[in-house]
């Protein structure tokens, strides 16, 4: 059962997801992230990456609709997310794919690094909108060099989704947290 620490990143993931405000995921926001993913500049349409990015982030959407029950719902809520997310600690393979799908959209210039500036891009990306970031980059890059590489990325974006552990400084990979209530 997800922590009320995980609950509380999770939603905030949820609301970004969530375009039109409607206090559920549908289909039609999957689709919304899909093309801000899209948007991407190593993302070009018709391309495999673009291919890869909506399979991944679509396929997201089945797994959560297809895990909310039989009849395939339409929308899901808040708590048919978290049950989602505690089922991923199962499913660490899956998860790594997506940071790897995530990181080459992310690595504009092809580097195999993310800098500090194409982090920013996720995290608005992400988020659909600028959000200001703070020193989450700093946590993030243990090694100073003012890269994340493919590994670190993996186990970063991990941590997010799967992680209760508020010090694991993957959790702020898609951008700093609320301060805890």
């Amino acid at each position: 059962m997800a922590s009320g620490f995980q609950w509380a990143k999770i939603q905030a993931m949820f609301d970004a997801f969530d375009v039109d405000g409607s206090g559920y995921l549908e289909e039609r926001d999957f689709e919304a992230l899909a093309a801000r993913w899209g948007s991407l500049p190593r993302v070009a349409e018709g391309s495999e990456l673009a291919s890869r990015v909506e399979a991944v982030i679509m396929g997201w959407w089945y797994l959560l609709a297809e895990a909310a029950g039989p009849q395939r719902p339409a929308r899901i809520d808040m708590t048919g997310l978290m049950a989602m997310v505690d089922r991923l600690p199962a499913m660490r393979e899956d998860v790594a794919a997506t940071a790897d799908t995530i990181f080459d959209a992310v690595d504009e210039n092809g580097d195999g690094r993310i800098s500090r500036a194409e982090h920013q891009r996720l995290i608005d990306t992400w988020h659909g909108r600028a959000t200001a970031t703070g020193d989450v980059f700093d946590r993030l890059d243990e090694d100073g060099d003012g890269y994340l590489e493919r590994p670190r990325f993996a186990v970063l974006w991990t941590q997010f989704w799967i992680s209760d552990d508020p010090d694991e400084p993957g959790n702020a990979v898609c951008g700093p947290l609320a301060p805890a209530a």
